[in-house]
């Protein structure tokens, strides 16, 4: 397992988004690709008769690089993620998918409220048969906040399919700073106009959106999700894992990096933690080279030329 320790130096020197520009496209360039040419396509996917919204970025692959799936945060969707799936398939040269999950997005609306084991669930209820519509044998999964806790959790029920996890600023349990953090975020969305914002990425739909938010809100803050924690998924865990975690993160501390890349004993050495100085809870918004620079260290030492 790599030390859990600061990334320096990036930080202070590509706060600019003109250097951050540069710099990913001095990596896209390297790769051989550009991200003028990561290729988008849009489309459905019909998963137990719910409308999924899926982006693909240079999708079926050219090069025979393990597909990277995206899987988004607690107010999420395939819009947030904005250039970044474009940066990470034009520098890894990996073909990149995204889907909005149930409820978000361009996706249906979903039924009912989030179970407590939701983020176990996400794994047989959507992201396998997505993988099987989309015939992709075998994936990298990239997740960010609670599309990493999903990430992980997926790893461990489908060890045959998914080949590395990637985790940026994931929650591995319930900590009072993740709850402390939710509730600031909660007090800030009575204001209309941040629902409103909101709303635009969830179909337009204000109704659709404040499902996005109680999602989040009241599925974290109820007392029976208290216990929840990823340990238990973590010790089955039989690929290699990437946790990236900026130190001013609002919703989570350092300890769960560490633990993420820690507590498996089932690939020891093949555990990252990466800290990122100066860094919040989106590091692929914030410094979006660090995270790709990052990211295509960790792919190059697992998956030369896959």
């Amino acid at each position: 397992m790599t030390a859990p320790g600061p990334v320096r130096g990036h930080n202070q020197d590509l706060r600019n988004g003109r250097e951050h520009q540069v710099v990913i496209q001095g990596m896209a360039a390297a790769s051989g690709a550009g991200i003028a040419n990561a290729t988008r396509h849009d489309r459905y996917a019909d998963i137990s008769g719910r409308r999924i919204g899926v982006s693909a970025w240079n999708y079926p692959a050219q090069s025979g690089r393990l597909p990277i799936v995206l899987l988004h945060d607690s107010l999420g969707a395939i819009g947030l993620w904005r250039d970044f799936p474009a940066m990470l398939a034009a520098c890894t040269g990996h073909p990149v998918i995204a889907y909005d999950r149930l409820g978000f997005g361009n996706s249906d609306s979903h039924p009912s409220r989030l179970g407590h084991d939701f983020i176990r669930d996400e794994a047989h209820a959507f992201l396998l048969p997505l993988m099987d519509h989309l015939e992709v044998e075998q994936a990298i999964l990239f997740g960010h906040s609670v599309g990493g806790g999903m990430a992980l959790a997926a790893a461990a029920q489908l060890p045959g399919r998914i080949a590395a996890v990637i985790t940026e600023s994931a929650q591995a349990f319930v900590e009072d700073r993740t709850l402390e953090g939710i509730r600031a975020a909660k007090k800030n969305f009575a204001d209309p106009a941040q629902l409103a914002r909101l709303a635009k990425y969830h179909g337009n739909d204000l109704e659709k959106a404040r499902w996005v938010l109680d999602a989040w809100t009241e599925t974290w803050l109820a007392p029976e999700f208290a216990g929840w924690s990823l340990e238990e998924d973590l010790r089955k865990l039989r690929c290699p894992v990437l946790a990236m975690h900026g130190d001013l993160d609002e919703f989570g501390s350092g300890r769960h990096p560490e633990m993420i890349a820690g507590l498996p004993s089932a690939f020891a050495g093949q555990g990252e933690c990466v800290m990122f100085e100066g860094c919040g809870h989106v590091p692929h918004r914030e410094n979006p080279a660090l995270v790709l620079e990052t990211v295509m260290g960790f792919l190059n030492r697992h998956f030369p030329g896959k």
